[in-house]
This record gives structure tokens, sequence and C-alpha cells, in this order.
């Protein structure tokens, strides 16, 4: 106790020397306490977001490896490439269903896609050159895929497996206006149009509308409108590059065995010719390209998931994935860079804190050492004299910290989301720089505002548009305020280890002989 009570009559005599140390803890405790809560909501940011993160995954053939593999030697077969792309496909529903039996999966549906043209009476929305465009360029895709011939449809034609596969319309992006959803599983081939593409051709509830194989337009299916809907996507910008199939209003939904029914058919009377150059055979059949999607708990069920399928006998040409988990990793770059640069900044600030305490200690002592001598010679121990010094400064440090954590708790989320905005706009900035340099322009004009990403993200099966953490609502918790006590404590132990050293190190004796 007297060790305490003096140690407090000694900062009360040295009032100047102890508030500068104060000023110089305070400053140090802001510092650490705005970085330890940056650091903090981050962690918290990623919690929140996996705790209401529905984890979707899908299985996809790896065509990366595959290519990989065929130019490791350096060379490069065409015709073997043809081969393997048409040899490459999307995994039968037979297959997708075993797997959706592995006990991580919480969910499974599937959807069946296929491209089809209109009839005369039965256009797509777009009216400028895409049809030319398409036709062109799924020629060349049709000469590598060597299973079908090479024209894109007009329309985008989905059948779906259920309601729980018509994500758009369970988030909101799409809504029926008029009329009803088709019926769940029916074979009729009812279908539902955009509010773009019925007004384009003048149509409504209860018409039917004729589509064609774009390979043979002698085989042409009628299909019942029996709904409209609208979907907010189709606001963003189509790329008509890609052919008019791509713009979302020219998307027509319908049930996944009706679309099956149809491109069974197109098999059944479809007309096969072999290439005399290359023998690759070509086909007129309508090809549906089938998607899976495999719903989780959590992100460590979809892990545990990759595992269970390689058990389950998937081939090592097929690579699980997920959206959902690389759109969250997206999102949260801008909060995990600031992150990052709020640790090295910690870091910096408690170093150049440490010398600077460090330094004014080694003074206070030399300034105070016929103190030392007179207490020493009096039969205090140096051990006890040490531990006053110590005590002085975890005192100063302690209150320091403690006022530095009040104010840090005030202005951590403020300063977090001022830090936080000007680095999603970095980011933002540097993505629309890196699109420019590829000639795509300017790209908050090509993706109406979005943040990041590329304008054909969308078509190759990427994400065309992150939505970055912009904000936090806490950044400052218990955990902060532990971490705060314990840089108090690591302070005081480093600028009290050179009291006690240069304690231990007097002799009391010498001290008072040779004071001036």
């Amino acid at each position: 106790m007297y060790i305490v009570k003096n140690a407090l009559k000694c900062i009360g005599r040295s009032k100047g020397r102890n508030i500068l140390i104060g000023v110089i803890v305070l400053v140090i405790a802001i510092s650490a306490c705005l970085g330890l809560s940056i650091r903090q909501a981050a962690e918290s940011a990623k919690k929140e977001t996996l705790n209401t993160l529905s984890v979707t995954g899908t299985i996809s053939f790896d065509r990366q490896s595959m290519m990989i593999g065929m130019t490791a030697g350096g060379s490069f077969d065409r015709d073997s490439f043809a081969s393997m792309m048409g040899s490459a496909s999307s995994l039968t529903l037979e297959e997708y269903q075993t797997y959706a039996e592995a006990d991580t999966v919480q969910d499974f549906y599937y959807s069946l896609s296929a491209s089809l043209n209109g009839s005369e009476n039965f256009e797509p929305v777009s009216s400028d050159t895409a049809e030319e465009d398409s036709s062109s360029a799924g020629s060349g895709f049709g000469g590598m895929m060597g299973g079908m011939r090479g024209m894109q449809g007009d329309f985008s034609i989905v059948g779906y497996s259920g309601e729980s596969a018509m994500t758009s319309f369970l988030d909101g992006t799409a809504v029926i206006t008029d009329g009803t959803v088709f019926a769940e599983g029916t074979e009729d081939y009812d279908c539902i149009i955009s509010e773009e593409l019925a007004v384009f051709n003048d149509l409504a509830v209860g018409d039917t509308v004729q589509i064609t194989n774009p390979n043979s337009e002698e085989e042409v299916y009628e299909l019942n409108v029996v709904g409209i809907y609208s979907d907010s996507s189709s606001n963003e910008s189509s790329f008509s590059m890609f052919g008019a199939s791509s713009d979302p209003a020219n998307k027509i939904y319908m049930s996944y065995p009706a679309l099956q029914a149809i491109v069974d058919a197109s098999e059944e009377v479809a007309v096969t010719e072999t290439d005399e150059e290359t023998g690759i055979e070509t086909s007129t059949e309508i090809r549906g390209t089938l998607a899976g999607t495999y719903v989780f708990a959590d992100t460590e069920a979809y892990y545990q998931f990759e595992e269970d399928v390689r058990t389950m006998g998937l081939d090592d040409s097929y690579t699980v994935s997920s959206p959902d988990l690389a759109a969250y990793e997206s999102s949260l770059t801008p909060l995990n860079t600031l992150s990052s640069m709020a640790t090295t900044f910690l870091i910096v600030i408690l170093i150049i804190g440490a010398i600077i305490l460090v330094v004014l200690n080694i003074f206070n002592v030399r300034e105070r050492k016929y103190e030392i001598g007179v207490l020493t010679a009096m039969g205090m121990k140096k051990g006890k004299v040490a531990l006053q010094f110590l005590t002085e400064i975890f005192a100063v440090t302690i209150l320091s910290v403690m006022i530095g954590i009040g104010i840090g708790a005030v202005s951590s989320v403020p300063v977090t989301n001022a830090l936080l905005e000007n680095q999603v706009v970095s980011q933002q900035n540097e993505a629309a720089q890196v699109e420019q340099n590829f000639g795509r322009g300017d790209m908050s004009s090509i993706m109406g505002g979005a943040g990041g990403g590329s304008p054909f993200g969308g078509f190759f099966g990427g994400n065309s548009e992150t939505s970055y953490v912009t904000e936090i609502s806490s950044a400052m918790n218990m955990t902060v305020v532990w971490q705060m006590l314990g840089i108090a404590v690591l302070l005081t132990l480093m600028a009290g280890a050179v009291s006690m050293l240069f304690v231990m190190r007097y002799e009391p004796l010498k001290i008072l002989a040779n004071r001036d």
C-alpha cells in the first residue's frame, strides 16, 4: 500500500512530465482503438454475413483444367480439342440427384436452358442486327462443340424444376404482373414472358406464341402464355453482341418437364451430318443445358459436400463451386483491405509509441536518481523502488488508455465508415480503370452504376455486379476493450523494464556521494 500511495504522490509532484506521458499514451490508445475496432468490424461483418448467407453450390465441367492439360506439352491439337469440347457436358439429372443425397445437402433444385427462335409474329425485343451477329458467332462455337449446329436463337427458354429454383421470383427481382405462373411439374407448354416482350409483340395472357428450332425452322412448337412478369434486371444494360437471347427481356420461363419434352421431341426428328474433313458430327437437335443447384445450411456443410461428392464418385474433371461464397468474398474486399491497413498502422503506432515511452522513462529515472539513492539508503529494497516506478507508469498509462477507449468507442464507427467509403470508391475506380484499359468504356454507364465487376460476367457465369460492404453498425466490443487493456500492460512493462534496469544498477552510497 505504501508503494501505491508514494507512487500517486510522485505523480502529483511531477504533473508536467506525467501529463506529457499521458498525452502520448492517449494518442497511442486512440489510434490503437481505431485500428483494433476496424479489425473487429471486419471479423464481425464476416460472421454476420455468413450467418445470413444462403450457401449454394454447383457442379460443372472444369474446362480450364482440361485446357491446361492439353497444352502442358507445348503443343495444341485442334481436332483433339474439338473432340474433348464435344464430349464435355454437364452431369445428367440422375447424377445430380445422386449427389443431392449427401447428408450435407439441405435442398436441391435444377433448371434446363435452351435457345430457340421466334416465328414471324413473335420477335425478340432487340431490334438490331443481333441475329446476324449471333448466327456467325454461333457457327464458330458450333465447330468447336462438335455436337450441334452453331445457330443461337433469339430467345432463352428456361425450364425450372419447381418454384424453389426460380430464385429471381423468390428474391423479388422478378414479379408476376398479370396471370399466374405455370403449374409446377406440368408437361403442358405453358410459359410466362416479360412485360417488354408482351408489349413488343402485343401479347396478353391466354395468347399462344410459336417458337422454332434455330437449326431447323420447320421444327415449330406452340407455347401458351399463362403469365406476364416484370424483371428489374431487364433495366440493366444488355449486351447485344451475344445475341438477343442474352437480353433479360427475351427470357421465357416454363416448367422443366415441358422444356425437356421439347428437347426430347427435337432429338427424335433431328438430322445428323458428318464433316468430311474433321469427322465431327453435327445435329439439328435442340440442346438443353442442365444446371443443378445444391443448398447448404452453412459454409462448413458446403466444404464437406466437396469431399463427399468425391467419395461418391465425382470425377476430377468436374469442379464444385459456390457463386454465393465468391460474391461474399468479393463484397468484403474493401473491408479486408482496410483491416489489413489498420493492422499495419497499429503495429507502426505501437512500435513508435513504445520507443517514445522508453526514452521518456529513461530521462525520468535519470532525473530522479537522487530520490532512488535516498529511498534505498533508508532501507527500501531496490525491487520495491522499481515497483514504485512501475506503478507510476501503470497508473498514468491505464488512465490514458481508458480515456482513449472512451474516445475510440465514440469515433470508431463514423471513422471506420468514412475510411470504408473511401476504400469502396477506390475499389470501384480501380475496376473501372481496368475496364477502360481494355477499351470497354466507362463502367458506370456499362453497369448502370454497379461497383466493380465485368460487363461480361453474367454471360460467362461470373458476378457482373459486386455489392460491397459499405457500412458497419458496430466496431467496439469487449474483445477490443480487453485488447486495449493488454496493450496498456504491454506498454507499461516495456517502459517499466527500463526503470527496473536502471534502479538495479544504481548504488545508493555512490549516488549520494556524487550528488552535485
